[in-house]
């Protein structure tokens, strides 16, 4: 399918939009709406919040005059369904729009492609495809948490350039560079969920807040704590309701813990103390759409273990550490290199005098 150059330029403008709700929509998706009348854009709008207007209506509401005719281009494919908010699709029609651009379809259950079929079954153009990749790519985990069943996964780690993520003793502050900690804040606040261990916990006393100069909806703090250790009186939990403790459920919680009002969520237990996969489902039906990952190298390698990591953000301070300190991974000892796990370079970007490295997992033989 073809698009024109015209076409490309107003998808652009339409993620452009998008990207404004990237800290507030969870955990509904990023989007954004453009709305053309030959080659001027008369609307434009994007999903601020869940419970407010799609980016469809807001654009809708932005034109200037009637639209009847004009083009639409959505990053997500218009829904077809009453939630909060009226089928998307429906005020579509309602405005007479004649073509529908999409950058990617909607995996949600709710509408899995009929948003469109019922555009062209009223004789609407529709086309879908245009830039889906950066379309996927904002929203990675609403998809994969309505694909899959399980939020995105994505570890953040400073490390120096001998691979060390803290000194022998445990100190670790500060590896990176100011720069790099306050970009750290940006990948904060656009994540639904800031996974810790226990032993994170216990040595440093974090807060785990998105610190950003931008309307941000926080997100939660949760914990991998299998025999409930977490200090009632942490900083976590000075606001419970923003604080999950997942544990073991043959453990004991202590009272103090309960009476403090932590959100316990007791699951199987596994390798790495609990079981991940579980921790991961249950947070999937939370809604929770992006993790972001900042823990000790024992629960960062056994989710990397466990072919749970999708994405990781590694700062590479040009310092070292010498020997003895931890590195961000406890992966075992190998016995040959065949064993090695192999990583794609997705972006490399200087941070201050820190190289940002985004990698993924490869894909295993």
């Amino acid at each position: 399918m073809s698009f024109s150059r015209f076409d490309h330029e107003c998808m652009a403008e339409a993620l452009r939009l998008a990207r404004k709700g990237l800290y507030t929509t969870d955990p509904n998706p990023r989007v954004g709406c453009v709305i053309v009348d030959g080659e001027r854009i008369v609307g434009r709008g994007w999903h601020e919040a869940a419970g407010g207007p799609h980016a469809e209506i807001a654009a809708l509401r932005d034109a200037e005059g009637p639209v009847s005719g004009c083009t639409a281009y959505v990053t997500l494919e218009p829904c077809n369904h009453h939630g909060r908010t009226p089928p998307c699709a429906e005020a579509l029609l309602e405005a007479g729009i004649g073509r529908v651009v999409v950058a990617s379809k909607d995996p949600n259950p709710d509408v899995t492609g009929s948003g469109l079929e019922r555009l062209q079954a009223a004789g609407v153009e529709v086309q879908s495809g245009l830039l889906e990749g950066e379309a996927e790519e904002l929203n990675c985990g609403f998809l994969m948490r309505t694909r899959n069943g399980r939020p995105w996964v994505r570890v953040k780690s400073a490390v120096s350039l001998d691979g060390r993520t803290a000194l022998r003793s445990g100190e670790s502050q500060w590896i990176s560079s100011p720069a790099s900690r306050r970009d750290v804040q940006r990948w904060r606040a656009r994540s639904s969920a800031i996974l810790t261990g226990v032993g994170t916990v216990l040595a440093d006393d974090p807060s785990l807040e998105a610190r950003v100069e931008a309307p941000v909806r926080q997100p939660l703090r949760v914990v991998a704590d299998s025999r409930w250790r977490t200090p009632p009186g942490c900083q976590l939990l000075q606001d419970p309701l923003r604080t999950l403790l997942v544990g073991d459920r043959d453990a004991p919680i202590p009272a103090a813990l309960r009476a403090s009002g932590a959100h316990c969520l007791p699951v199987a237990g596994g390798p790495a103390g609990i079981d991940l996969q579980a921790l991961l489902k249950a947070l999937a039906a939370q809604q929770i759409n992006e993790v972001q990952v900042e823990a000790g190298a024992r629960l960062c390698g056994s989710l990397l273990t466990a072919g749970l990591v999708d994405e990781l953000l590694l700062y590479q301070a040009p310092v070292l550490l010498g020997d003895g300190g931890p590195g961000p991974f406890a992966l075992g000892e190998l016995e040959s290199m065949a064993q090695r796990t192999h990583l794609n370079v997705l972006e490399t970007t200087h941070i201050g005098d820190d190289l940002r490295i985004r990698l993924s997992p490869a894909a295993r033989h």
